[in-house]
C-alpha cells in the first residue's frame, strides 16, 4: 500500500510541477499510410505506419516518459510511483492502479476492418477492461468515411449469414467524414474507419478487438486475416445506434466539449496567447494532443515547454492551473470524478 502522505511529500521536495511528455508507439498496419511520421517530426518509415500509440498502459504496450528527471520511466511505473497525485484520488480508488486510458493518433490510408469491442462484462473474462471509444476527425482526403451502427434493426442470425456471404456492408451506417466531426463508438457498436481519414482515438484502456469483415485481405504472408465471428456475435448491439454526433466548428479561443461518458471526457481546446485555464478540484489528470498551431504551455509555475504538432502530454491531477502563449489547437482529455 503507498503511503501517499510521505510519497506527495517526496514529490513536492524533488519534483517541480510538470507535464509529462513520452515517446510514440509506432504501429506498422496493412491500412496505414505515412502521414504520422511527417506530423510528428519523426524519419519516414519503410513500412505503412496506421497507429501512434501516445500514452498506454496497456501491457506490452507501455509508454516512455521521453524527457526530463524520469526519462526512461514506464507510465504503469509513473502510477505506482506518484499514485494520487499523478491520476488524481477517484481514479486511482477506482481504477486500483491501472492507467484508464490509451490514446492514439490514426492515419488510415485504407479501410480499417469492420470490427466491435466487448463491454465491461464481457471483457473481464479476459481480465481487461471493455473498450468504449471516440474519434476526432482531424483531417480528411478523397472519399474519406466512418462506418458506425447498423442502418436497421438486424437479428444476430441474420448477422451470421450476412458474414457468411459477405453482404454485412449492405447494413452498417455509412457516412462521409470531414474534420471537426466527432464519432462516439460505445463498446457493443459496429464500426469502421474508412480510408483518407487523419484522426484522434481516446478510449478504455483495453487491446481486445472483434473483427466481423475484411473485405477478403490477406496479410504479408498470404493469409487471409483471423474473423471472429462468434464472439463478435455475442458482443454485438443489433440496434440502430449512431455513432456520429455532430460536426465541431473552430472557436476563436475557449473550450468545447466533444464527448463524454463514465470513462472519459474530452474537450478541444482552442488557445491565444495568453490563455489560462483554472483547473477544478479535485480533478483527474488530463492528457492533452497538440493538433495544430504553435507555442507553450506551463503548468501551475512550472517551466513552460513547446507545443509541437502532434505531440501528447499528460498533467498531473495535482496541477491547479495551464497557461498558454502562441495560437492553436489541443484535444484534452480526463476521467470525470466525484465531487
Amino acid at each position: 500500500m503507498i503511503n501517499f502522505a510521505v510519497t506527495n511529500n517526496l514529490i513536492k521536495q524533488k519534483f517541480i510541477m510538470q507535464i509529462y511528455q513520452f515517446e510514440p508507439i509506432l504501429k506498422p498496419v496493412l491500412w496505414g499510410g505515412d502521414k504520422i511520421a511527417a506530423l510528428k517530426g519523426l524519419p519516414a518509415s519503410d513500412e505503412p505506419i496506421g497507429e501512434s500509440w501516445e500514452l498506454s498502459a496497456v501491457p506490452g504496450h507501455e509508454s516512455v516518459v521521453l524527457c526530463g528527471d524520469e526519462a526512461g520511466t514506464k507510465l504503469t511505473e509513473l502510477m505506482q510511483r506518484h499514485g494520487a497525485w499523478l491520476v488524481g484520488d477517484d481514479v486511482w480508488q477506482r481504477c486500483g492502479g491501472t492507467f484508464p486510458l490509451l490514446l492514439k493518433v490514426i492515419d488510415a490510408r485504407r479501410d480499417l476492418s469492420l470490427q466491435v469491442h466487448p463491454d465491461d462484462e464481457m471483457a473481464r473474462r479476459f481480465n481487461s477492461n471493455g473498450k468504449t471509444e471516440m474519434w476526432y476527425i482531424v483531417g480528411t482526403e478523397g472519399d474519406a468515411h466512418i462506418r458506425t451502427g447498423f442502418n436497421r434493426v438486424i437479428t444476430p442470425e441474420e448477422y451470421e449469414r450476412r458474414i457468411a456471404d459477405n453482404t454485412i456492408l449492405d447494413v452498417v451506417r455509412t457516412q462521409a467524414s470531414q474534420p471537426g466531426d466527432v464519432f462516439f463508438i460505445p463498446a457493443g457498436m459496429i464500426h469502421a474507419i474508412g480510408a483518407g481519414n487523419l484522426l484522434i482515438e481516446i478510449q478504455q484502456s483495453s487491446d481486445i478487438t472483434y473483427r466481423v469483415y475484411d473485405y477478403d485481405r490477406r496479410d504479408a504472408n498470404g493469409n487471409p486475416r483471423e474473423l471472429h465471428t462468434q464472439q463478435a456475435r455475442e458482443a454485438l448491439h443489433y440496434d440502430t445506434a449512431d455513432g456520429y454526433t455532430g460536426r465541431i466548428a473552430n472557436d476563436a479561443q475557449g473550450i468545447t466539449p466533444l464527448a463524454q461518458c463514465p470513462y472519459f471526457d474530452v474537450r478541444r481546446l482552442d488557445f491565444t496567447d495568453g490563455f489560462e485555464i483554472k483547473l477544478p478540484q479535485p480533478h483527474s489528470f488530463v492528457a492533452m494532443v497538440c493538433i495544430q498551431g504553435e507555442g507553450t504551455v506551463r503548468v501551475d509555475d512550472g517551466e513552460a515547454i513547446a507545443l509541437r504538432n502532434f505531440n501528447t502530454m499528460l498533467v498531473p491531477a495535482a496541477a491547479t492551473s495551464l497557461t498558454f502563449t502562441g495560437k492553436g489547437q489541443l484535444v484534452l482529455a480526463s476521467v470525470p470524478v466525484k465531487r
